[in-house]
Parts: C-alpha cells; sequence; structure tokens
C-alpha cells in the first residue's frame, strides 16, 4: 500500500483547527483508496466482470448446460471462450444475446425479462433510519441479480456518502465531479441537468449507475429555502421526474436512499412504485425502525395532503445480517412476521464472511468466483441471497401481472 500523505501527528491535533486536521486525513484516505483501485484493477484502474462458467451461464438463462452446449454445437449465437481442458465460459454480454437468440426461436417461452409496454417501470426504494441495516448491500445486489437475470436496471445513489457509487468502480470524490450526481437534475437553478447527461455505464452489462458524492447534501440544504420562496415544482416531485425522464430505457430502477427522513429520500418515497425496507433484527435496530416508520408516515401524509401520489405494487421488509443460530434474532423475526405477515420476505439475507470478505476488494459476491472461498460458506450466502432477490424479482413480475 502507498505510504500516506498529508496525514497529521495526534499530538498536534489540539493546536491545530478541527476543520484542518479532518481535511488532512480525508485527503490522505483518499489517496490511498485511490493507489488501491489502480493496484486491484490494474492495467487501466476500472473494474471489469469475471466470465461465467457453462454451468452458470445455463443457470442464469434458465436451461440445462447440456442444452447450452448443444446450441453452440450447432452454432447458435455467441461462441463461448475455450480453456484448455475443454471448459466453456461466456461473458455476460453473450448470455444476454444467447437469450436473444433463444427468445427468437421460442414459441412459448420468454429468456429476455425486458417489460412491455403495457407494464411500468419499477422504482424500488431501499429505505432506513438507521446505518448500517443492509442498504446498500440490499441495493447493489439487488441491482447485480436482475442485471444478470436480463433486465435493465437502474441503480441511483443518493446517498450523500456513496457506497453503491464505490461498489460500482467509482472513487466519488476523484471521479464524481461538480453537478455530476442526482443533484443535477432535481436542483432548483439554472444549472439543472437532464438526468440521461448524469447516467454512467457501469462494467455490468445491462446495470446503469447514477454515481453520488457529498453535493447530494446540497439538495437538503436548497429545499427550505425553495419552499420558502414557493419554488414552482414541488421538491417531492422531483426526484420522480427526473426518474420518468429515462423510465423507457429501463425495467427496473433500484435507488439506495441515505440512512434519513430528509428531502432526498421523501423525494425516493414519493417516485418509488415498491418499498423495500431492510431491518437487522436486533431490538435497538427494530426500534429505531418504529421510529423511521412513525415519521415516515408523518410526513407522507403532509406530502400527501400537498398533492404528492403514493401508490405501491408492494411494501416488504427485508431481514439483513440474519444469523439462524442466533435465538434472540430469530425470536425478533417471528415477532416481525407475527406483526407484519407478509410483508416481511419469507426469505432472510444471511450473515456471511464471504459477503463481507468480497467487500474488502470493493466487490460484491456476484462479482467474485467461488473458487475465491470456502464452498460451503459461499454457496450458503449466494443460496440466501438468490431466494431474497427471486423473491422481489417474483414480486416485480406480479406487479407486472406476470404469472408466477
Amino acid at each position: 500500500m502507498a505510504k500516506a500523505r498529508n496525514t497529521i501527528p495526534s499530538e498536534q491535533v489540539s493546536s491545530l483547527a478541527v476543520a484542518d486536521v479532518i481535511a488532512g486525513d480525508g485527503a490522505a484516505l483518499s489517496a490511498e483508496l485511490h493507489a488501491m483501485r489502480e493496484a486491484l484493477f490494474p492495467p487501466v484502474s476500472q473494474k471489469t466482470l469475471r466470465s461465467f462458467s457453462s454451468v452458470e451461464a445455463a443457470k442464469l438463462i434458465g436451461i440445462a448446460d447440456a442444452y447450452l452446449r448443444q446450441v453452440s454445437l450447432q452454432g447458435k449465437g455467441p461462441q463461448p471462450a475455450m480453456t484448455s481442458g475443454g471448459r466453456r465460459s461466456y461473458t455476460l454480454d453473450q448470455i444476454n444475446e444467447l437469450r436473444a437468440v433463444l427468445e427468437e426461436g421460442s414459441k412459448n417461452k420468454r429468456y429476455v425479462p425486458h417489460r412491455r409496454d403495457s407494464e411500468h417501470c419499477q422504482v424500488l426504494a431501499v429505505v432506513n433510519f438507521k446505518g448500517g441495516s443492509g442498504k446498500t448491500t440490499t441495493a447493489s445486489h439487488l441491482a447485480q441479480y436482475l442485471a444478470l437475470h436480463g433486465y435493465r436496471v437502474l441503480a441511483i445513489d443518493l446517498d450523500p456518502q456513496a457506497s453503491l457509487t464505490a461498489l460500482h468502480g467509482y472513487q466519488p470524490e476523484y471521479d464524481i465531479q461538480a453537478n455530476e450526481t442526482m443533484y443535477a437534475a432535481v436542483r432548483y437553478d439554472d444549472e439543472r441537468r437532464p438526468l440521461r447527461d448524469i447516467i454512467r455505464k457501469t462494467y455490468f452489462p445491462g446495470l446503469d449507475l447514477v454515481p453520488g458524492n457529498l453535493e447530494l447534501m446540497e439538495f437538503e440544504h436548497d429545499t427550505p429555502r425553495a419552499l420558502a420562496e414557493r419554488s414552482t415544482e414541488p421538491f417531492f416531485g422531483r426526484v420522480a421526474t427526473a426518474l420518468g425522464s429515462v423510465a423507457a430505457d429501463y425495467d427496473v430502477m433500484i435507488v439506495d436512499c441515505p440512512p434519513q427522513l430528509g428531502f432526498l429520500t421523501l423525494g425516493a418515497l414519493c417516485a418509488a412504485t415498491s418499498l423495500l425496507i431492510t431491518v437487522h433484527p436486533q431490538m435497538l435496530d427494530v426500534m429505531s425502525m418504529c421510529q423511521f416508520l412513525l415519521m415516515a408516515s408523518d410526513m407522507l401524509k403532509v406530502v400527501q395532503n400537498s398533492g404528492g401520489s403514493l401508490d405501491y405494487d408492494f411494501i416488504r421488509y427485508v431481514v439483513t445480517r440474519f444469523e439462524p443460530a442466533d435465538a434472540p434474532q430469530t425470536q425478533m423475526v417471528a415477532f416481525m412476521r407475527s406483526l407484519f405477515r407478509d410483508r416481511v420476505l419469507n426469505s432472510t439475507m444471511v450473515k456471511s464472511t464471504a459477503i463481507s470478505d468480497a467487500g474488502l476488494s470493493k466487490q460484491t459476491l456476484y462479482e467474485v468466483g467461488r473458487e475465491n472461498f470456502s464452498k460451503q460458506t459461499y454457496d450458503r450466502a449466494v443460496e440466501s441471497l438468490d431466494a431474497v432477490n427471486g423473491e422481489i424479482e417474483r414480486l416485480i413480475g406480479s406487479a407486472w401481472g406476470r404469472a408466477a
């Protein structure tokens, strides 16, 4: 790791302005993170997505590996890369090409899950009042799961901490410049920009990103002044307007909200067609969620009385970082199910060292290969993620009127 720069010895803190100390530490950390990215993703310092084995590709498409081999031998669709040992692998772009080829030759089964014109774009807001509830982990894995399964996905980072942005290959304070976040599309002055100009491609085919950074805090500062000046477009409709301008290009939008009930979060709640409320099944976290629900209810009633529209296809609580062997957590999940019934997802996202270990290299579990972990740990974590995300995928299909 590169040597730290611009740090200030701790014994000097008392004689310096606090802002200078914090700024120096922030600059040093930013430089180290940039150096780490260059070391992790050479030679262009950009993330790339791995290839998938023929077994993985067949599972993603929804066919048997033997049938995929037959398609390959018949020369249909893109041809896989071959190792010296005869193993076949496909990129995600090739998998999407195969979906199109198979659907063209099929009379009954759909392989490309894109929404029809009669099916509205799903906007899923991932929310909670409390940091550490697993919002970004949930949002990022869901966005990538849907992209892997052929959907056109837009991930929107509304959190000024910008973890979703960093996870998808952009260093917020280094790669994202002024007026290049959602703030640019919802601001109140003449520098407002179309959202289409802000969207960035990611290394994940089918997954685009609206990046975030600290600039998003400006909307929280600007909105009270706009309310006093009676801005022509209310704050709670601006996120929906921005997302609506690009909705035709996507099947699903995933919004990672900040861990606070500010103006951006309220805007996301008004833009959403469905809500995912993440919760860690411990008493303090559930108590915090209680406060979030009560405060959100009060504020959304104000928005509704001001002309805002709230019409959700579904609301689900997502249990995150769950440890099945922990009796108090198991009791808390049972308690939530007794209260909220089917609004709690049947599947839970288990706590796993595989997810946290993947995060050390700024990756999700869908990006790293099985060979990087013990098979039991990896399989258990992926099975949990797939179960949660598959359940949400079925809810989306149900909202579109599709058969299970």
